[in-house]
């Protein structure tokens, strides 16, 4: 399990507003409702440790599925959460991830621009791609490949949920680990979901530079990011 020193190990980026943290994956950001929970504590148990002299622990900026690793945005007290929602809610935010896929897309770049619903079922839920759905565009280009996995970054004007993991399997490359989207296939290759959000760029206060954030390769995505072409910096 997860302690409050390893988050605080974990830091990348820390001003008088906001924090960047590494997300480990396998942490759920917060307690999701009982039938989703897989045991376990959640990342909201472990801020306190993040106060930094302030009287309350930061809190999310916004979030990151439980299995999807890097950049993750902690506001440290309600002005600057009014701020950082703002950001996200606007779109102001850019988030650059990086997925390991199987498939090798047909070109090296494109937009997926297609609507996502939330569809329930009796034993859970998943989001698909439908007319009726929210407006959801993923930019994409192709850093690498080896003919049966391709090494994705992913630029998402939208911020769906599962998006990216939707989006990318919806072309016919799902993201390898994904055992919603990618059930027979991506699944297969890896038990671990190779997604990672990789870069974050904030425009925080308007007469300054935005703050651009990046976090490491996670471990158990190094084998097939090389088998890719990435090459350790």
């Amino acid at each position: 399990m997860t302690t409050p020193e390893e988050i605080a190990a974990r830091l990348l980026y820390r001003d008088g507003m906001m924090l960047v943290i590494d997300k480990p994956a396998g942490l759920a950001v917060h307690a999701g409702p009982p039938k989703d929970r897989q045991g376990g504590g959640h990342l909201m148990d472990l801020l306190d440790g993040l106060r930094f002299g302030l009287p309350r622990a930061p809190e999310l900026a916004h979030r990151l599925d439980r299995d999807t690793s890097g950049c993750l945005v902690l506001g440290r007290h309600r002005k600057a959460l009014a701020r950082l929602g703002e950001l996200f809610a606007s779109g102001q935010v850019e988030k650059v991830y990086w997925a390991v896929v199987v498939g090798d897309p047909p070109t090296d770049a494109g937009t997926i621009d297609k609507p996502l619903k939330k569809l329930e079922k009796r034993h859970g839920w998943r989001m698909i791609v439908d007319a009726g759905g929210q407006p959801s565009v993923t930019d994409w280009r192709v850093l690498g490949r080896n003919g049966r996995l391709s090494w994705i970054e992913a630029r998402p004007r939208t911020g769906r949920t599962h998006q990216i993991r939707v989006h990318l399997a919806s072309q016919g490359w799902p993201i390898v680990g994904d055992s919603v989207y990618g059930r027979g296939t991506a699944d297969l290759v890896s038990p671990h979901l190779h997604l990672h959000a990789r870069q974050i760029t904030m425009p925080f206060a308007k007469n300054k530079p935005p703050v651009t954030v990046q976090a490491p390769v996670p471990t158990h995505m190094h084998a097939l990011l090389t088998a890719c072409g990435y090459q350790e910096e």
